[in-house]
């Protein structure tokens, strides 16, 4: 079955949005290297500091949803150059900022533009490459979500030692410039606009059920999970996203069509896809405070330790995806799988406050060369599986539980990790700083193993290779059958 759309220029589409996903995805970590700083300089405490890249991706988590009904009311087009315009004014404000909150307002802006932008990039990629590139286009595509995260923490270092902070997002901002007069230019119209009617009950009710939840695993950073401050906004979360679900599946248009959770291999593949980001993130804010607070280097030294780690995940992802072609997900999410447990055991092993540097750079090149076989076949098969009328809502519902586990994957490694420290301080009161932050640190590391245990568990369940057997769909959303056999 070829879906292809037939479009001009599909690698320099495929550019423009790849690149503007890839500043959005980087601005999430960015930030991460300079909460030292920007704590100092604004006076809040790593709980607060920590909501400059958890509300980043709380607004993600929000505004994805959305984005199937976006594409339906607005041209790619509109969408892109929409995103990097929005993307750009959120940059500068943040550059601009003379306290936290205008500084979190700024990056709660610059997500709403990465917001629009990821989606699109997701269903278009589908769209205009035929069936037999997939592997290879989604593996490139995977490298854009795994290396934007990644590198934050690498590059904003080298910026914060030789310029600050706020030169983060100037840079940002020069990128979104020449990116959207590019877009101006290049840009092709790809998607079917069909104007559906907006529900708005569920847009409420996506807001607060994905608000809630994040907002209540933020606060645990700061409060007991027994305090109202926590309790509430998860539980009306949780009564919000449950009603949410319930509304979906009883309306003929739904906002997300969560029909596409009846294919059980894309079910498995954004459930690993979930627990991945969940690590990528939780590794990606834990590292740089570990660096900086424990073993007591610069930024920017900081920061070039973790680029050995990047090199692997820019190497292997293209790699990945030619081998997903031919060898199908299994193998390579397995394999992926056992060495993603194998990394993060090496971090619990050797995290300390003395820790060799080169343990720590080890460690991490081996945590993402699984990363990469985990997420790009994960990602790969699970759309794979869907009837093209669904790539648009398959790609909603996996890119919302992204955002999701990234924001549930720093509330929680931050939250974990404060009370590791406390823990640790209070059973040894004659511990030194960096003795107490590497404790916490690598309790948090505990945490993060037993997801990657989780991520290997279900690897065994992928199977080889998914096709769709029948294309079948209405009015009201319903699919048709599939069969999800392996290819021996």
């Amino acid at each position: 079955m070829n879906t292809q759309m037939k479009v001009k220029n599909p690698k320099t589409i495929a550019f423009i949005l790849m690149f503007g996903a890839f500043l959005g995805l980087f601005g999430e970590t960015a930030l991460n290297m300079a909460l030292t700083n920007i704590m100092e300089e604004f006076s809040v405490s790593p709980g607060i500091a920590q909501w400059l890249t958890t509300g980043y991706l709380l607004v993600l988590a929000i505004l994805v949803p959305i984005s199937a009904s976006l594409m339906k009311w607005f041209t790619t087009r509109q969408l892109v150059i929409g995103g990097l315009v929005i993307s750009l004014a959120g940059a500068v404000l943040a550059a601009l900022s003379p306290s936290f909150a205008v500084l979190l307002l700024g990056r709660l802006v610059q997500a709403i533009g990465t917001g629009i932008l990821i989606p699109v990039m997701t269903s278009v990629l589908l769209i205009i490459f035929p069936v037999h590139k997939r592997g290879v286009v989604m593996g490139i595509m995977g490298l854009v979500i795994t290396l934007g995260p990644a590198l934050g923490p690498t590059l904003s270092g080298v910026i914060i030692s030789s310029l600050g902070w706020p030169y983060i997002f100037w840079i940002s901002g020069i990128l979104y410039v020449l990116l959207t007069l590019y877009a101006v230019a290049q840009m092709k119209n790809v998607s079917e606009i069909t104007k559906p009617k907006i529900d708005v009950l569920s847009i409420i009710l996506s807001t607060f059920g994905f608000g809630g939840l994040i907002f209540a695993l933020s606060t645990m950073a700061e409060k007991a999970v027994s305090s109202p401050q926590v309790l509430v906004p998860l539980v009306i979360g949780i009564v919000a996203l449950v009603l949410f679900g319930v509304r979906q599946m009883k309306m003929e248009q739904p906002m997300v069509n969560l029909r596409v959770f009846k294919y059980p291999m894309f079910t498995l593949g954004t459930l690993m896809m979930f627990l991945s980001i969940l690590v990528i993130l939780s590794t990606g804010i834990l590292l740089p405070i570990y660096l900086k607070g424990a073993l007591l280097l610069a930024a920017a030294v900081a920061g070039l330790l973790l680029l050995p780690g990047n090199a692997v995940n820019v190497i292997m992802s293209p790699i990945v995806g030619t081998l997903f072609d031919k060898l199908g997900a299994r193998v390579l999410t397995i394999t992926g799988s056992v060495i993603v447990l194998l990394g993060n055991l090496m971090f619990v092993t050797f995290i300390s406050s003395t820790t060799p540097i080169w343990q720590i750079i080890v460690s991490f090149m081996v945590l993402f060369f699984g990363l990469t076989m985990v997420t790009i076949p994960s990602q790969t098969n699970a759309l794979n599986q869907l009837p093209p009328n669904l790539y648009p809502d398959g790609s909603a519902a996996m890119n919302t539980l992204n955002q999701v586990a990234g924001a549930a994957g720093t509330a929680i490694a931050i939250a974990v990790f404060t009370a590791g420290q406390e823990n640790f301080a209070s059973v040894n009161p004659a511990a030194t700083d960096p003795e107490v932050l590497a404790a916490g640190i690598k309790y948090a590391f505990y945490f993060i193993t037993g997801i990657s245990a989780v991520t290997l568990v279900c690897s065994f369940f992928v199977k080889k290779k998914v096709t769709v057997t029948k294309e079948a769909s209405d009015n009201s959303g319903a699919v048709g059958s599939v069969n999800t056999e392996s290819v021996k």
